[in-house]
């Protein structure tokens, strides 16, 4: 076959292609029907027999190559067409969609068999809400906006949170689970350290008592340290804003009563 020049262009990530001009090959294509029209199948056979039959008694002077997918007229002689996206186009009918430029040896990208030029097609995209680059890849929607998947990150510890749970502020600020516990939780009134979710849980026990939280395992009577939550010292039983169970809670208001008596 004869050597030809060859377009090029850049496929979109998901489907790379290639698009050459035509060599010396017959090719045909179901004829396109005239806008605002509706076919029945049985028509459109009919129509394609028709002129299958007719092409066949009438042969071209030149080379056939198929119908445009863009004017729907037949693409004839060599060098005046060339295959995108598994269709056929002249050469000057293979343009972007929005801007109508020639795409022979331009860059292009292809979305549902449409032809796009480089700076329209970056144009179609959504922007991240962080960076304001158009989004070329995979899209994470969250909180109402759109994000590259690696600027969708904490406020705090800037680890990506693509798939990980994170929780967002009252400003709209995003944090991991983790920093936002640190920086919101209520802190225990013993060991003044947050009250946040092991690793790996969601949920957590906070105690509240004397208007003080506490966690669990810092919820002791300040006398003996016994756990207040639980065995036989479980409950709660406050003196003059001490934290108490009930034996030490009894041997104070003893102790109190035997002081009373002996001042008097």
């Amino acid at each position: 076959s004869t050597d030809l020049d060859r377009c090029y262009y850049r496929p979109s990530w998901k489907s790379p292609k290639s698009l050459n001009f035509f060599p010396s090959l017959l090719q045909t294509e179901n004829p396109a029907p005239s806008p605002g029209s509706a076919f029945r199948p049985e028509d459109e056979i009919e129509q394609l027999t028709k002129k299958m039959l007719y092409d066949m008694e009438n042969p071209p002077s030149e080379e056939y190559f198929g119908r445009c997918a863009r004017c729907g007229e037949n693409v004839v002689g060599e060098g005046s067409g060339c295959t995108a996206m598994d269709q056929v186009f002249h050469v000057s009918c293979f343009t972007c969609m929005i801007c109508h430029q020639k795409l022979r040896g331009q860059p292009f990208y292809a979305v549902e068999k449409k032809a796009y030029c480089e700076p329209c097609y970056i144009g179609t995209l959504e922007q991240c809400s962080v960076c304001a680059k158009p989004i070329m890849e995979r899209i994470l929607r969250a909180t109402g906006k759109a994000y590259h998947p690696h600027c969708f990150t904490c406020v705090v510890c800037n680890r990506s949170l693509d798939g990980i749970p994170f929780t967002v502020d009252a400003g709209g600020n995003i944090h991991c689970s983790e920093d936002f516990h640190r920086k919101f939780a209520p802190r225990c009134s013993v060991c003044k350290e947050p009250i946040m979710p092991a690793q790996g849980q969601e949920e957590t026990i906070r105690i509240v008592a004397l208007d003080r939280d506490f966690h669990v395992l810092c919820y002791r009577c300040e006398d003996c340290g016994g756990l207040l939550s639980e065995g036989d010292n479980q409950g709660c039983y406050p003196l003059d804003d001490h934290i108490l169970c009930k034996g030490c809670n009894s041997a104070r208001i003893q102790a109190l009563t035997a002081k009373a008596s002996t001042d008097l």
